[in-house]
């Protein structure tokens, strides 16, 4: 333990000692493979397990520039010979040791950001490798964060310096070494983050310590364990901080930070307040915060917001919604469950993290206010289902792939994804929902802290779940919802007396959909095993299909809606 301290420590003073890099003139851009997370694994990327990173930046705003020293612990899972390191080619490596031992200039290349190294030696089965990499210079500059990743240089409203990072699209290579796939997350990882005087740099995990250097910059160490790889985040600025204790249902005590610009105190306080109540949501609903021995961490950042474990990114302005909360704070903090204690094991999956999440909001405001929050929360959403690409292709893809190319598909994960959740729980039941939710995020039903760890999710696992809490086979419900574009269509046909409600699929696929109507004042439920069923209702008796809304369908209403507002966008466009 102490010999890593050390080395932690001597990182961090050779970091903050290094002089500031060169910007480069006419740097090239970035290349598809560093734009693009979760890329096919190369070979010597699979022949190696990634164990631990300790990470030591320092942060030059004026310059917007950094300067890194990465070392890497792997174990061989196979004999390896080369290592295969994801890292912007925008950031220069000047040297790299292997166990300690500096690698002569030609031993690594990266011309497109997949920096190969060759060791010199090879690595038995079972034996570990540590490579430590320094580099630095101007790194990718987000656009539009957290939409198109990168670094966020900003100022505070009196000029200071604000920075931060947001890279769930492209990955932790923008700025850090790694292997940029959702299963290759290491233990743990140690951030130590050197400063300009008078800022701070909140990250994630647990705060370790601070340095103060002879020239007033500080170095931030922080441990996080179990991190996902696109949630580790540097955030520095001017902040000022409110903490907290929260006393869980589960016996444990959760520490609660939020760093925010200075200014904003009587804002900050409100928001804070929402943290004590949205926990004892989720732990109620859900299960235990999963990471209640590490920290709740919320940082203000001059982007919208990102799910970064235990250091959630927060930029929505203090807004609030109608229905009594701040719905981005607690969105990316529903992804502590959502993303983090569980992860999309490919990102062909991306709904396990944003469709849950999104449903997570209409269920909050059930639990605060009842009904008719869910109700209303639940029909906006509606509204945003495209149903044009499939949600799940069921092939590796990366999260380019998923949120941006397919038309349609980036949203439908959120709002397909939320409305599938909604009609399956009223399908199985809450009982039987709620633990196959369980299930998927701790792989228990009865989840303490303590006695779960993370889990790498796909969808035939939640689908496998469902059928193992059920008993039954749900699979052709996923077979429409997830992995098909169009939504199951209700075709009403009466004749005389009787009417036959009729479920259509693409490709006449199976959907056993029970199907409630309103006839009358009534409710009769018609079991529509084969697809299909029929009752007796007079011509003048009025019925409504579905009149709860408990089923994820078609609807003319809703596309004609649809329509129409595209028209009016396409119209202000032309104006």
């Amino acid at each position: 333990m102490f010999a890593r301290l050390a080395a932690a420590a001597s990182l961090a003073a050779l970091v903050a000692a290094a002089p500031p890099p060169a910007l480069e003139k006419g740097q090239p851009p970035i290349t598809a493979h560093t734009s693009s997370s979760g890329a096919a694994l190369a070979p010597e990327q699979q022949a190696v397990r990634f164990d631990t990173a300790d990470l030591a930046f320092e942060i030059f705003p004026e310059r917007e520039a950094i300067a890194g020293v990465a070392t890497l612990h792997f174990t061989a899972k196979r004999p390896v010979s080369r290592l295969v390191i994801d890292l912007d080619r925008n950031l220069p490596v000047s040297a790299v040791a292997i166990d300690g031992k500096t690698l002569a200039k030609g031993a690594w290349s990266n011309p497109e950001g997949r920096m190969t190294i060759t060791l010199g030696k090879t690595v038995p089965a079972g034996r570990t490798v540590a490579a430590t990499i320094t580099y630095g210079g101007t790194p990718h500059v987000a656009v539009r964060a957290p939409w198109d990743g990168g670094f966020v240089w900003a100022k505070t409203p009196d000029g200071r310096p604000w920075v931060a990072t947001a890279v769930q699209m492209e990955g932790c290579d923008l700025f850090w070494p790694c292997i940029d796939y959702p299963t290759y997350e290491p233990g743990r990882i140690d951030l130590h983050i050197t400063v300009p005087a008078g800022l701070s740099a909140p990250s994630n995990g647990v705060f370790k310590g601070k340095q103060t250097l002879p020239d007033g910059r500080t170095t931030w160490h922080w441990s996080v364990v179990q991190p996902t790889l696109y949630g580790i985040a540097l955030n520095v600025g001017p902040y000022e901080e409110i903490s907290g204790t929260y006393k869980s249902r589960f016996g444990n005590s959760i520490p609660m930070f939020y760093w925010h610009l200075p200014g904003e105190k009587a804002q900050a306080s409100a928001l804070f307040a929402e943290f004590s109540k949205t926990l004892d949501f989720f732990e109620s609903v859900i299960g235990p915060y999963p990471f209640g021995d590490q920290k709740l961490g919320v940082v203000e950042t001059p982007h919208k917001g990102m799910e970064h474990m235990t250091i959630n990114a927060y930029g929505n302005e203090y807004a609030k919604t109608p229905f009594g909360f701040d719905n981005l704070f607690q969105h990316e903090f529903a992804h502590e469950w959502f993303a983090n204690q569980l992860t999309a094991a490919n990102w062909d999956d991306f709904w396990l993290h944003e469709g849950f999440a999104a449903y997570m909001q209409p269920l909050y405001g059930e639990w605060l206010d009842g009904d008719w929050s869910y109700n209303v929360m639940l029909a906006q959403s509606r509204l945003g289902i495209a149903a044009q690409s499939p949600v799940v292709r069921g092939i590796p893809q990366t999260a380019e792939d998923v949120y941006e190319k397919d038309p349609g598909r980036g949203g439908d994960i959120y709002t397909k994804g939320a409305w599938t959740l909604h009609t399956l729980r009223n399908l199985i039941g809450d009982k039987a929902f709620f633990d196959a939710v369980r299930l998927l995020v701790y792989d228990r039903t009865d989840p303490k802290p303590g006695n779960y760890t993370q889990t790498f999710r796909t969808t035939p696992d939640f689908i496998r779940i469902v059928n193992q809490v059920t008993g039954k086979d749900y699979r052709w419900l996923f077979d429409v919802y997830i992995y098909d574009a169009a939504l199951p269509r209700l075709v009403q046909t009466r004749t005389g007396d009787s009417v036959t409600f009729t479920w259509q699929t693409p490709e006449d696929k199976p959907f056993p959909m029970p199907l409630e109507v309103r006839v009358g004042d009534r409710i009769e439920t018609l079991a529509m095993r084969d697809g299909t069923g029929t009752l007796a209702v007079p011509a003048s008796v009025h019925i409504v299909a579905d009149p709860r809304a408990k089923i994820l369908r078609q609807s003319d209403t809703v596309d004609a809606f649809r329509a129409w507002r595209q028209a009016q966008t396409d119209k202000r466009k032309a104006d």
